[in-house]
């Protein structure tokens, strides 16, 4: 199976989550350091979509200026274009299978798509 990680290595969740990812020999994981490499918005909708969560519930709140910038209210295409361009307000990790995607807080729940 293969299993795509949106990641941040600062993130100490994030390392939990690949460290998961890695530790399972049927699974080979692709990398992606999403504030290096974001991905679109279009990506980003898909992912939430297959998640079950909305734009704004995957929005990182901490360390950003999402609330102030009224982004927990906005429109999707809204939340989105701004995750887009500034991939600091995404919250991670995202982690994508052939089974679906998950916003991995707490990181268990990439056993949910695997």
């Amino acid at each position: 199976m293969k299993a795509t990680i949106w990641h941040n290595p600062k993130c100490g969740t994030s390392r939990k989550t690949l460290a998961i990812l890695e530790n399972l020999s049927k699974v080979d994981v692709e990398i992606v350091e999403y504030l290096k490499n974001p991905p679109s918005a279009e990506k980003l909708a898909q992912l939430y979509k297959d998640a079950g969560i909305t734009p704004q519930q995957g929005l990182r709140l901490r360390g950003t200026d999402a609330e102030e910038r009224g982004l927990l209210t906005a429109d999707d295409a809204t939340v989105l274009a701004a995750m887009a361009a500034e991939p600091i307000l995404i919250e991670r990790p995202l982690v994508e299978t052939e089974k679906g995607a998950r916003l991995c807080r707490p990181q268990d729940r990439v056993l949910e798509i695997l």
